[in-house]
């Protein structure tokens, strides 16, 4: 058995955050339902994005979280791995930009 940082169990005490600070906990659930609520986006295509970017910031918590509601909404596992290399070739591109960053800075110090 390895032990680890991470432990699922611990997903389930989320709401339990509230206890050290209850009312900006309040205001924190009352947005994050809101923004999970059906609108233009339909609560699977939402699930899915959330499931994406939980592998951008790298959440164990928030990819176990958000596989099970994708799956829960109806999302096949092709469109769950679809938007996790969505995810990835965001992510990947983010860092090569910033590579024109060095660019300019090599640039700069050659002059």
């Amino acid at each position: 058995m390895s032990n680890s940082y991470y432990d699922p169990k611990d997903l389930k005490k989320f709401e339990d955050i509230g206890d050290f600070g209850p009312e900006l906990a309040k205001k924190f659930f009352d947005y994050y339902s809101a923004v999970f609520e059906e609108g233009a986006l339909s609560a699977r295509e939402k699930a899915l994005i959330a499931l994406a970017v939980s592998h951008t910031v790298q959440c164990p918590y928030c990819i176990d979280a958000y596989t099970s509601e994708s799956l829960e909404k109806g999302a096949s596992e092709e469109q769950m791995m679809e938007a996790v290399h969505v995810a990835s070739a965001i992510r990947g591109g983010s860092s090569l930009v910033h590579g024109v960053q060095m660019m300019n800075k090599t640039k700069d110090v050659s002059m």
